[in-house]
């Protein structure tokens, strides 16, 4: 979904009380592009004209999902993104950035570092996805998300806590920098390596996008 369809969608959304999502195509596995001409820069996905900050390890490919909680393109790819992450190789790092397309997006942004920070994202992080995208729950107010999170079972005490904390406050400065690093315009979008970007408008789908994506780390690999 790009930045200028946002707020359009929510507000469609709101006025009409519910939102059909589109069944999840993407595919679970990403087998490279043999049946027709790999990728190319500039039209499947694009170099970064200034590399972008990396955090991690040398030898190590830093790939990066830029989402949103509310977009249902992001609700619909996380199926088959999260089946992709079990399957990387041990050299791949992948991380997960909330993007900050408009104001109310904070809120968000810090729900997904606040899970990160207690270690419940294996829990509860498509369980955000489907409050949001199959029980339409608003979700829209910090008293909201700690009583949702305390009805998972979450301390709602510690939750407020972190919610609140400068660590969470520092991961979003840094997601919100990624995003300008990278120049995202729509989610969900891929970062690889500080170097290169793709999305769903360049892939020509969000099915193949983490083809795209298997492309870009081979290419890091061979130090291109």
């Amino acid at each position: 979904m790009k930045r200028r369809d946002f707020s359009l969608s929510l507000s469609s959304a709101l006025a009409a009380g519910s939102l059909v999502l589109p069944t999840a195509q993407a595919q679970t596995t990403t087998p490279a592009i043999a049946q027709g001409k790999p990728p190319e820069a500039g039209t499947d996905f694009l170099p970064l004209a200034k590399p972008a900050p990396v955090d991690t390890p040398a030898g190590k490919v830093e790939v990066i999902e830029f989402f949103s909680y509310d977009c249902p393109h992001c609700n619909a790819f996380e199926p088959a993104f999260s089946a992709w992450i079990k399957k990387v190789p041990k050299d791949v790092v992948v991380k997960r950035a909330p993007v900050p397309f408009i104001g109310a997006f904070e809120r968000r942004q810090r729900l997904y570092f606040t899970l990160e920070s207690m270690g419940l994202l294996d829990k509860l992080h498509a369980k955000v996805f489907y409050a949001i995208h199959v029980e339409h729950q608003a979700l829209d107010s910090d008293d909201a998300l700690a009583n949702w999170v305390a009805k998972q079972g979450v301390d709602k005490a510690k939750f407020t806590e972190q919610f609140s904390s400068f660590t969470v406050a520092s991961k979003v400065r840094r997601a919100t920098q990624l995003t300008g690093e990278y120049k995202v315009e729509g989610v969900p979008a891929m970062g690889v390596a500080g170097r290169f970007y793709t999305d769903g408008t360049l892939a020509k789908g969000t099915e193949r996008v983490l083809q795209v994506v298997d492309f870009l780390i081979a290419e890091v690999r061979k130090g291109r």
